[in-house]
């Protein structure tokens, strides 16, 4: 604690949230606080967010789905089970950096499953499927404090219901697999649900919260959730893409996802009982 003080410019005080969190009170702008919070925390496992202490505590929670509330893509292990999970994975991680348009590539994707059984849908869910450390915790201990929280996906709704359930989300959104006589026929459901559409989930559930963009928390890791974080009043990247890395408020590299809490001002012991 003693060398946060020293380190950083006019710190005022520093509160203990948790065994892996603090909080810092400084006199300093943003702008020269990060720049000295970035320099002293170079190379090392820490994560942070630096904000103006009033409205920390947000009153809605926008969550991206595959890579940051579950640990895997779904529609690439689904491609496993057709035994083309290589190539479609590849096109995953370029759609996920931005080199890509997020809707043609899901299409392509989404093609390459044609005459899979439905089944396999159930059994990859039981098989592949795990919420990511902290995450159902970060959900119901924001929802137990009067936020709502959505689970917005690129990724298919068979997923978002179950994850959303085991995560203890308010409600789910995703894309449509369309399928007929058990098998899935290779086709996705319009509109496809993107990076425009995570936008205005936002946009929307904040209007009909009646709260401003400014008390809204947005995370991701891909292209397609860029916009969403860039609106939100603190959008966050988890284990990132670098164009999502780069351009967001703040980034979780190395703890896990009961750093947002920490980053909302919350204590250790106000979290949720899992």
């Amino acid at each position: 604690m003693e060398a946060l003080r020293s380190r950083l410019p006019d710190v005022k005080s520093v509160d203990v949230l948790g065994p892996e969190a603090v909080d810092l009170t400084s006199r300093a702008d943003v702008a020269e606080l990060q720049a000295e919070t970035a320099a002293l925390l170079a190379g090392r496992p820490l994560d942070h967010c630096i904000q103006p202490p009033e409205g920390r505590r947000k009153g809605l929670l926008i969550a991206d789905m595959d890579s940051t509330i579950i640990s895997c893509e779904c529609l690439d292990e689904l491609a496993d089970y057709a035994g083309v999970k290589a190539e479609i994975a590849a096109v995953t991680e370029r759609a996920m950096r931005g080199e890509l348009e997020f809707e043609p590539a899901l299409r392509e994707r989404v093609a390459r499953l044609r005459g899979l059984s439905t089944d396999v849908l159930q059994r990859c869910y039981d098989e592949r499927v795990r919420l990511n450390p902290g995450a159902a915790v970060m959900v119901r201990t924001m929802a137990g404090h009067g936020a709502r929280a959505v689970l917005v996906s690129g990724g298919f709704e068979f997923f978002t219901g179950r994850v959303a359930a085991a995560a203890g989300f308010s409600d789910h959104r995703g894309n449509h697999l369309i399928e007929a006589n058990g098998r899935l026929t290779g086709e996705v459901g319009d509109p496809i649900l993107g990076r425009q559409a995570k936008l205005d989930a936002l946009q929307r559930e904040a209007g009909q919260l009646g709260i401003p963009l400014s008390a809204t928390l947005a995370i991701g890791d891909g292209a397609n959730d860029l916009a969403m974080i860039e609106a939100a009043g603190l959008g966050v990247a988890y284990r990132a893409k670098p164009v999502v890395a780069e351009r967001a408020a703040a980034r979780i590299d190395h703890c896990d996802l009961t750093a947002l809490l920490y980053f909302q001002g919350y204590r250790h012991d106000q979290f949720a009982a899992i």
